[in-house]
């Protein structure tokens, strides 16, 4: 299952993780983000102890999507020791997901 991410654990699961972790940007009622929300599932099973992955309601949690300039929904924000290395707005499949992700692991 991905981590929900809030301000009170955003740096100590995101940006002091000593694994790349993926943040899924998200509101609830976002239908493309809903639309990945299982892809996302599956993958925080397949990458498990290589990559985090987290979700961020950009509803509840404002000044966290403001501060990483999130204007639109889904956006998936990869982060590697602290920075945040690839990003993607919008709906992708497996196959982009992975290109996305695998170089940033190992």
């Amino acid at each position: 299952m991905p981590l929900t991410l809030t301000t009170d654990n955003f740096d100590a699961e995101v940006l002091q993780s000593d694994t790349p972790v993926l943040v899924d940007f998200w509101a609830t009622w976002c239908g493309p983000c809903k639309a990945i929300a299982p892809l996302l599932d599956e993958a925080a099973g397949a990458y498990e102890g290589k990559l985090v992955i987290g979700k961020l309601d950009v509803d509840k949690q404002m000044a966290i999507a403001r501060q990483y300039k999130v204007r639109n929904i889904p956006s998936l924000l990869l982060f590697k020791g602290g920075e945040v290395v690839h990003t993607h707005v919008g709906t992708l499949n497996k196959a982009k997901l992975e290109a996305m992700v695998d170089p940033h692991l190992g």
